[in-house]
């Protein structure tokens, strides 16, 4: 993978906002130094157009094993639910090595189309039978794995999970991969620590998995146990997770968790769809981020996030690729401002304010609430990781366009063939659209596949 020392950008998203002619040193990873209104260096790596990389901030990388498994009907209406069947008929035949060479391909795919980061909401803890490994921290060794291989940036997020339904429910076997008890899940925050070290800039923070698999008192546990790090919750994503919650506790699930836990800017609310107005409002002036994965939530039928109250609260959000059914960064971002029109029957609905580029509010707000639920700072600024996106300037949608038009053409137009190159912590791992171990991984990848599926 190739490093180069300096770079020089004819146009960049900077942290406070275009800028023409900037050279940009990098060492150790990070950007050393900003010139702006420079000449290239003889040395320098020349780019037409820069901007930073999408942090991804909910991802579960198993399940792009699974992609188009599910989409056969059933007798009955299909649901989350009844996916959620076909997901665990898929995640009891994992071993660490599938899970490591399924999860390299899922990264290797979020490169090639602009995250740099990954936040991963990782459930799958013990072996098929349920039993833990005698390295307790195996199947995220092949997530750490996985990262290192392809280059991502990882924010790992390992699942607490012991209960089947709100109350405090029997866990069924279906769940018998994730399950822990508090003691055993503080033992595994340790380990984990201590060996995503060596990834460099890896983020260690945790998830409960959703008020259905926690109760209160574990909640409270959690937060302790996370510190200052990241937490991750599924929340309010079904209707019929909502019907049962009030059913549980006379509340609805983030009505509940607001009224019960110091909700702050640690936290990210994942999916967050069937909630009031009120609600919308209190998730924002809680300081929490809301989780959206546009591409899952359509692909699931779980419905529209009330963006509209949520935006003119000041909240806060970012995108997420879930269950990696398709992987692109920019087609989150378009289908989430094209839900949000059909659902208000208008257009450029998440765009701040006349006059804006509704592209570049979209990917402004990707960076800053993505960056905030995975602990990083993705801004092109001095002192941060040297991660950032190169454009094909010859692509035919961005003809003509500067700055905030050039965001929009990508969001709506270009796409992922837009991509012209992918840098992470100063090295290149995406040149001319491709990862660069695109062709090892993906041989990985059809090996797990051809033995697990055929």
């Amino acid at each position: 993978m190739m490093f180069a020392a300096s770079h020089h950008f004819s146009s960049v998203l900077l942290a406070d906002g275009w800028a023409r002619n900037v050279r940009l040193s990098v060492g150790n990873g990070r950007i050393t130094a900003i010139e702006r209104n420079a000449a290239a260096g003889p040395d320098d790596e020349r780019h037409q157009v820069a901007v930073p990389g999408i942090p991804n901030l909910h991802s579960h990388a198993f399940q792009r094993g699974m992609a188009g498994l599910a989409e056969v009907r059933g007798a009955n209406d299909d649901s989350f639910w009844t996916w959620r069947e076909v997901m665990y008929r898929f995640v009891d035949r994992l071993s660490p090595d599938d899970l490591r060479a399924i999860a390299s391909l899922a990264y290797l795919e979020m490169l090639e189309s602009g995250f740099t980061r990954v936040g991963e909401f990782h459930y799958l803890h013990h072996d098929r039978d349920g039993t833990r490994f005698s390295d307790p921290i195996e199947m995220s060794a092949a997530i750490f794995a996985a990262a290192a291989e392809t280059g991502i940036g990882l924010t790992h997020l390992p699942v607490f999970y012991a209960h089947s339904g709100f109350g405090g429910a029997t866990p069924g076997s279906g769940q018998r991969r994730f399950l822990h008890d508090p003691d055993a899940f503080a033992s595994l925050l340790d380990r984990l620590r201590a060996a995503a070290a060596p990834l460099g800039d890896a983020i260690v923070g945790l998830a409960p998995h959703s008020l259905r698999a926690v109760t209160q008192e574990e909640l409270g546990l959690l937060a302790e146990l996370a510190g200052a790090g990241p937490i991750h919750i599924h929340i309010a994503e079904q209707v019929k997770e909502v019907e049962d919650c009030i059913a549980w506790s006379g509340a609805r699930p983030v009505e509940w968790l607001l009224d019960h836990v110091a909700v702050d800017r640690r936290w990210c609310l994942v999916h967050a769809t069937h909630v009031t107005d009120a609600e919308a409002r209190a998730i924002a002036a809680s300081g929490a981020v809301v989780g959206l994965c546009p591409i899952t939530e359509a692909n699931l039928g779980d419905g529209i996030f009330p963006a509209q109250p949520f935006l003119a609260a000041g909240g806060t959000y970012g995108i997420g690729s879930d269950s990696n059914v398709l992987i692109d960064a920019t087609e989150e971002m378009r289908l989430l401002e094209y839900g949000q029109r059909l659902a208000g029957l208008k257009r450029n609905a998440l765009a701040r304010g006349a006059g804006g580029s509704t592209g570049q509010d979209i990917y402004l707000a990707a960076l800053a609430g993505g960056g905030q639920a995975l602990g990083v700072d993705p801004a092109i600024a001095v002192g941060h990781a040297a991660d950032f996106v190169t454009l094909d300037r010859s692509n035919p949608s961005l003809i003509g366009r500067e700055e905030g038009a050039l965001l929009d053409a990508l969001i709506f137009a270009g796409g992922r063939s837009a991509i012209d190159s992918v840098w992470r912590r100063g090295r290149k791992l995406v040149s001319g659209g491709r990862h660069l171990r695109r062709d090892p991984i993906v041989a990985d990848y059809r090996r797990v596949l051809e033995k697990l599926i055929l």
